[in-house]
């Protein structure tokens, strides 16, 4: 399995972007798929998540209703809009997929089995 994310860049405080991510190698329909984050000096944090087909969805509380995960199994793509971006959305953000998505445990990093290279969101002030 092979994931690549893009769609960053620099947006001022208020902005929008949407992150893609495009898997290949596998059967796309039997992944769970989540985002997660990486701020410089940081630990790599849990963003948001999706079911295989898209019923069901998590997000870290601090993105509520400003980001929303969503993917096309018929393009093998997840995608992540984020809206109302804020300085402290600054991170480089990273796709990753997993077979065994439980809802008690999308959110921790040891649960993804694959990940792609990130693409960096720079939100100014």
């Amino acid at each position: 399995v092979q994931l690549q994310a893009f769609g960053g860049g620099l947006v001022q405080a208020g902005g929008s972007l949407r992150l893609s991510c495009a898997f290949s190698g596998g059967t796309f329909s039997m992944y769970g798929m989540g985002w997660f984050r990486q701020a410089p000096g940081k630990e790599r944090e849990f963003v948001a998540a999706i079911s295989w087909r898209g019923g069901n969805t998590y997000y870290r509380d601090s993105v509520k209703g400003r980001f929303t995960i969503s993917r096309d199994n018929a393009k093998n793509m997840v995608y992540l809009q984020m809206n109302s971006l804020k300085p402290e959305d600054t991170a480089v953000y990273y796709c990753a997929a997993t077979l065994l998505f439980q809802e008690s445990t999308v959110q921790h990093v040891y649960e993804y089995n694959y990940w792609g290279r990130g693409t960096e969101v720079t939100v100014s002030s």
